[in-house]
């Protein structure tokens, strides 16, 4: 690849922005207070630590060795056949980036929103109204979801360099620092004791073979593997040296961010008496009920809303630049040319992603609406099939096994080959027998 990272911090950074998005926000805490807090966050981290970090270096040693991105690089370790695993995860790519630019569009409107004071609403029914009326509306949705695929596009054409990496050094630290600060918020509030409790306290009566699962699940897809994105990544790396850390450093940050989403939640809504809902309920419809309780509350609205626009931002610029790698490389374009003709493809697919809430709810196929198809596909048949084939690729191939670095070996090397021969196959595999008869 012609162009490369300024330092392993960088690609780290990067790499943990695309595993944060939305979803550590608004699913990871609700899904683990619903099954026994700590111990959820136990079996997850587990998780995270064993087969998403096996993924996730076997992603990474694949990019850094061959420098090329995720198509190209299958061809060069494997052949030119096993190029069509590269394929699935430039598909899958830009599939999520079709229904995730409308979602990240719902972050500007409610940015706006929250700004203009329109969020400052204590009744529920009146602020699921205001959300129901948004997501379905035939236009602001889709102006939103352009100027967030704008906005994705703008950085990418900068290149990695000025683009991903100068981004991601301010929207990342910039991350943290707003977690941080709202969580010292929710946690000066009496009652906010309860909510820590209920995050952190670990009930293992409550966890349920379902929670098991889901931790499973959000192990794996928090980490953003099963799309050849860390390929793409780390293929702008000088060598795979040190490559090993750097995996560690992604999973670490990712699995922290998690974890602070839950700090900041749950204190924040039992200080609040509020209940948790799943998904968008939880940061579109609950969250601004606490803050509307607060002293200066429009302000702390408005930063939690550009914290999930950072998270979006983030997490869609990696879905973005993978795919574009890939384009250039196919058709010999210039970075601009592969960027904007893609970005058009996905400002196109977005708008009936967006009036599937609306206009196009009652197009469907097997029931499922044109956002829910294409999560269900990629979430449930696409990703897992490409992390079973990461696995065992670097479970069984000489081929692959000759590119894992020199200073992973004696237990690590043996402990790594466990897991992919035969713990992440096995464990991926439930996640795809789940999602299909599910």
């Amino acid at each position: 690849m012609s162009q490369q990272w300024t330092s392993r911090f960088g690609h780290i950074l990067a790499a943990a922005g695309s595993a944060i998005g939305i979803g550590a926000i608004w699913k990871f805490s609700y899904v683990a207070a619903s099954n026994g807090g700590g111990a959820f966050l136990i079996v997850f981290l587990l998780f995270s630590f064993i087969i998403g970090l096996a993924v996730l270096l076997a992603e990474n040693i694949l990019g850094s060795s061959t420098h090329a991105e995720a198509v190209n690089a299958f061809k060069k370790m494997m052949g030119r056949n096993w190029a069509i695993i590269g394929v699935i995860g430039v598909f899958s790519s830009w599939c999520i980036y079709s229904f995730y630019s409308v979602v990240g569009g719902w972050t500007i409107g409610y940015t706006a929103m929250a700004a203009t004071g329109q969020l400052n609403i204590t009744e529920s029914s009146e602020l699921s109204g205001i959300f129901t009326r948004f997501i379905s509306h035939p236009l602001w949705p889709i102006l939103a979801h352009l100027i967030f695929a704008g906005l994705t596009c703008f950085v990418v054409l900068a290149g990695v360099q000025r683009g991903l990496e100068k981004a991601v050094k301010i929207m990342m630290p910039l991350l943290f620092i707003i977690m941080i600060l709202l969580i010292i918020v929710g946690i000066s509030l009496p009652g906010s004791s309860e909510g820590l409790k209920l995050f952190l306290y670990p009930d293992f009566d409550k966890l349920t073979p379902q929670g098991v699962l889901d931790a499973l699940g959000l192990a794996f897809f928090s980490l953003s593997i099963g799309l050849g994105i860390h390929i793409t990544y780390s293929a702008y790396l000088a060598d795979n040296k040190g490559i090993a850390n750097s995996s560690m450093w992604v999973v670490i940050l990712s699995c922290l961010v998690c974890v602070l989403a839950g700090l900041m939640i749950f204190p924040a809504l039992s200080a609040a008496g509020l209940e948790p809902n799943a998904g968008p309920g939880l940061t579109f419809m609950t969250m601004p009920i606490y803050f509307a309780h607060l002293p200066g509350g429009n302000i702390l609205a408005v930063t939690f809303f550009v914290l999930l626009l950072m998270a979006a931002l983030t997490s869609a610029i990696s879905l973005l630049e993978h795919i574009v790698a890939y384009v250039q490389m196919r058709f010999q374009w210039s970075r601009r040319k592969a960027g904007l003709i893609v970005t058009a493809s996905i400002m196109l697919m977005g708008i009936p992603v967006s009036l599937s809430f609306g206009p196009m709810s009652n197009v469907t196929l097997g029931g499922k609406t044109v956002f829910d198809l294409l999560d269900y596909l990629t979430s449930n048949i696409l990703m897992p099939l490409f992390g079973i084939a990461m696995c065992l690729i670097f479970g069984w191939s000489r081929k692959a096994m000759a590119f894992i670095p020199d200073n992973i070996s004696g237990f690590r090397r043996h402990a790594l080959l466990a897991v992919w021969r035969y713990i992440g196959p096995i464990c991926i595999g439930i996640i795809l027998v789940h999602g299909l008869i599910g």
